[in-house]
């Protein structure tokens, strides 16, 4: 019998401290989440915690806090739903039948003025945060140049948006900044830019970048190269660049390359064979549900007659002069 006691101390000792006189605990209080999440994951105190305000949640009952967990420059950001008496947390992802399973994600893509390959109207649109300087980001570009557009002509389209680590690659935000002035001028010169500066990207530099551009661009057909420089002067697209950052962010990019196929979201390099059984499926997919791809019409537009529907708005760069 004392042996049974001693076995069933702990848990007698731990119930009276649960349920005791002690204030109830609410994973809506600030610090007593940060300390619950510390807990949870192991996080030491070199980690900088930060636990956003709730949010409304898409489903009954629950909330959601953001939290994110940081060190220096590289963070990740956690998703938990907080029930309403701030008594239960769920980590997850909860799914609505009636939807597409990343529509989340879908929502925050914004693939308009971006460089792209493919076809408009394709069942499959890919959506590509990358990095100039980074070398997986560079694997992954020549096997999405050797492998999609031939094998897809027309039923993928492929978006390029910048998210340059610009903590790990101090010529990535500049070679950017001068994609955006190339693709200015023209989107499939882009193209030509993507491929040079990837195949040199272990000889390019910071204190050289621009002077190898422009010596890229004098034997570019349908390039200006005095325009280009200007561009690259003027530092008028930075702004753009820090849009898709921004963009990124939202979507809690923490590196690159990061695909999102039909908003499908695939965090690390992927292997040919891997994407193309991903794409095959999508299209399948797409014949009945039609609720993702380019241009996918997924939102509901009520059209007023005598109402004048809303101007895009415009990148400068994009402007006609």
């Amino acid at each position: 019998m004392r042996r049974l006691f001693l076995a069933l101390l702990p848990a007698l000792l731990t119930g009276l401290t649960l349920y005791g006189a002690d204030t109830p605990k609410s994973a809506f209080d600030k610090p007593t989440l940060e300390a619950y999440i510390r807990h949870l994951f192991v996080l030491p105190a070199q980690l900088t915690v930060t636990v956003n305000d709730p949010k409304p949640a898409a489903f009954a009952g629950f909330k959601e806090v953001r939290v994110r967990i940081a060190q220096g420059a590289q963070f990740q950001d956690v998703s938990l739903f907080v029930s309403n008496d701030g008594k239960q947390i769920v980590q997850g992802n909860f799914y609505d039948i009636a939807k597409n399973p990343f529509k989340p994600d879908l929502d925050k893509l914004k693939p308009q003025y971006s460089p792209a390959l493919g076809t408009a109207g394709a069942p499959v649109a890919i959506v590509l945060f990358t990095d100039l300087q980074c070398p997986y980001c560079k694997n992954e570009a020549e096997m999405l140049r050797k492998n999609l557009i031939q094998n897809y002509p027309t039923q993928v389209r492929l978006y390029f948006k910048n998210f340059p680590l610009t903590g790990m690659h101090p010529w990535a935000k500049a070679a950017a900044a001068a994609g955006r002035c190339v693709f200015a001028q023209k989107n499939e010169t882009f193209w030509d830019y993507h491929d040079w500066v990837f195949a040199h990207q272990e000889s390019l530099k910071p204190e050289t970048l621009k002077n190898e551009i422009l010596e890229w661009a004098k034997g570019v057909k349908d390039l200006d190269a005095v325009k280009l420089g200007a561009c690259i002067d003027s530092k008028s697209t930075e702004a753009e660049v820090d849009a898709e950052i921004q963009q990124g962010q939202d979507l809690g990019i923490t590196g690159t390359p990061t695909m999102f196929v039909n908003g499908r979201r695939i965090a690390q390099t992927i292997e040919w064979p891997n994407l193309k059984n991903i794409i095959d499926m999508e299209i399948e997919y797409q014949k009945t549900a039609k609720n993702a791809g380019d241009d996918c019409a997924c939102e509901v537009k009520l059209d007023i007659p005598g109402m004048p529907a809303p101007k895009p708005v415009v990148p400068p760069s994009l402007k006609k002069k």
